[in-house]
């Protein structure tokens, strides 16, 4: 069902701290220094597409999401075309923030200070006491626009003046996952968990299975640790899939927990898949989860987790998709603890970097990419 893909490989931009020969963890600095997370932000949080949502959240004219990322604040809206717009969350009179809640639904965006009002597709279509003002515009004063695309029914926004186009970034994965028929998911539960670990540390995590017998007893059981296989070796996505036990589901009973997402060629397979630099995608034969992740500090991370269903799941009466949300909110769980244990380890002064092993390629070559984006 995957189709092939031909590496690419990462630029070494450090090759003194990590190569595809010495595969070690990273120094110390990576995980604690704040010039180090200042440089992330910059290099890589302000030039790279992020995952802010899913289309599902946004569905009707008027529908908006508000989204941190890096300290400014975008309002992902739909206008009445269908079309789906960015904007920073500043009114161009005196710099108001317009939106104050997390999602929602209005006509038109308009400010709490002085009343300036924007269409849905960010133009100013009102501003009270204005029209005297000589060679005053409407026109000249849209809101502000941030790049946003749609990607397999997911948005992107990309902070960069002049980012490459989300289509041909993510070139590499066209119909890769069509089979999960991701665009008309519908979200059945979010869970937010604010963990005090280094956010690459979670992504090295959730790139290897290495840990789960002693870590997952719970997915261990159903999911056995040395079934991995990846296609995504190199570059910004990374993964593959892992074994599910015959008639067997990842869910707290075991039991397949609601219809299938789409025409899944293999039921017994789970798909782990990380899109650089802030989303990790698993997809199921009955669901997918993905999450978000948002650096905070060198030592802090907010993750955001979505479930998602076929639309047809929510009408049937076996849909019980709380099976699955409690098992990999144990299991996130039991990830995130693991991370903070290694982000107090990493601080330590005896901390030094240790080799990878046969089972960590992934971590590794995540690593690279990484690197790879430094200056």
């Amino acid at each position: 069902m995957a189709i092939q893909i031909k590496p690419r490989i990462a630029a070494f931009r450090k090759p003194s701290d990590i190569s595809s020969e010495d595969a070690k963890s990273m120094p110390q600095k990576y995980f604690v220094a704040s010039e180090i997370f200042a440089e992330e932000q910059k290099s890589i949080f302000f030039k790279e597409w992020l995952l802010v949502g899913h289309q599902s959240q946004i569905a009707n004219a008027g529908d908006y999401v508000v989204q941190r990322v890096n300290g400014e604040s975008l309002i992902i809206i739909r206008d009445k075309r269908g079309n789906v717009h960015g904007f920073f969350n500043v009114c161009r009179h005196r710099g108001s923030r317009l939106i104050e809640t997390d999602n929602g639904n209005c006509a038109a965006i308009q400010c709490p200070y002085h009343a300036w009002t924007y269409g849905l597709d960010g133009q100013l279509i009102g501003a009270p006491h204005m029209d005297d003002v000589p060679k005053f515009e409407k026109a000249d004063y849209p809101l502000q626009s941030a790049n946003v695309g749609v990607w397999e029914g997911f948005i992107f926004a990309n902070l960069d003046k002049n980012p490459m186009p989300l289509e041909r970034w993510l070139t590499p994965l066209a119909g890769k996952f069509s089979h999960w028929n991701m665009p008309i998911l519908q979200p059945a539960k979010r869970i937010e968990y604010d963990v005090r670990a280094n956010w690459k540390l979670m992504f090295e995590n959730y790139s290897e299975c290495y840990h789960c017998p002693g870590v997952h007893p719970q997915l261990q059981k159903i999911s056995p640790y040395d079934s991995a296989e990846n296609d995504l070796r190199e570059g910004p996505f990374l993964g593959g899939f892992m074994k599910i036990n015959a008639g067997k589901s990842l869910t707290m009973s075991g039991n397949a927990c609601a219809a299938f997402v789409g025409k899944i060629e293999n039921l017994q397979q789970v798909f782990y898949y990380s899109i650089f630099p802030n989303m990790l995608l698993s997809l199921h034969p009955e669901y997918v989860m993905v999450h978000q992740l948002w650096p905070q500090s060198p030592e802090r991370t907010l993750i955001i987790c979505d479930w998602l269903f076929h639309p047809d799941a929510f009408n049937r009466n076996d849909f019980k998709p709380e099976d699955a949300i409690e098992f990999w909110d144990m299991t996130n769980k039991q990830d995130w603890h693991v991370c903070e244990l290694s982000q107090q380890g990493i601080a330590s002064r005896a901390y030094e970097p240790g080799p990878f092993s046969s089972r960590e390629s992934i971590p590794a070559a995540w690593d690279r990419e990484y690197l790879g984006h430094l200056k």
